[in-house]
């Protein structure tokens, strides 16, 4: 009888991971789809989303999510930015940055296992790694561009990173405020 209820137990906790997982890989996806142009790269939700993941669902479940989304969009499905999928994609502009959005999704994940109970603590908790996970996400992105379009550094950064700071600072502030309103009902 024991193993009967720990097994319906076990299905139980698959299911929501899995539909977790699910429900994070479409935030992105429909986040991507929202998108301004701006120059090169445009202004999307994706960043907002993947914070808000990563602040929200823990470091495993958020890297599942992205990782889930890399693997959607090379195989064709069309989850990037402007309904595009495939290598092409990633092998453009913005390649590095999406694979990037592994330091975005993680670093609030890490930091949302610090003990801090506080909710305007928690949110500059949220915040604070959400933009030190856009650091890295945007150096990692940066590099990336470097080498893709053999340019300087300095123009990479001009063109890829500088246009795109502000919105992203207001994006964390949202996405860490709904954080720290939800992480008690993700379970």
């Amino acid at each position: 009888m024991n193993k009967i209820k720990t097994g319906a137990k076990s299905r139980r906790s698959a299911a929501r991971e899995i539909a977790y997982i699910a429900l994070s890989v479409s935030l992105i996806t429909v986040c991507a789809w929202i998108s301004v142009p701006v120059a090169a790269i445009p202004v999307t939700l994706q960043t907002f989303a993947v914070a808000l993941i990563g602040a929200l669902m823990g470091w495993k479940r958020a890297l599942a999510a992205v990782a889930a989304y890399l693997v959607m969009g090379l195989v064709g499905i069309p989850v990037f930015t402007g309904f595009k999928a495939g290598v092409a994609t990633l092998m453009g502009a913005t390649g590095g940055y999406i694979f990037g959005f592994a330091f975005l999704a993680l670093l609030p994940a890490l930091f949302k296992m610090l003990p801090l109970k506080n909710k305007w603590g928690r949110t500059a908790l949220f915040y604070g790694a959400s933009v030190l996970g856009m650091a890295i996400c945007y150096l990692f992105g940066t590099a990336w561009f470097v080498l893709m379009y053999k340019c300087t550094f300095v123009y990479a950064l001009t063109v890829c990173v500088v246009p795109y700071i502000l919105p992203d600072a207001v994006k964390f502030v949202f996405s860490s405020i709904i954080a720290v309103r939800l992480e008690k009902q993700i379970k």
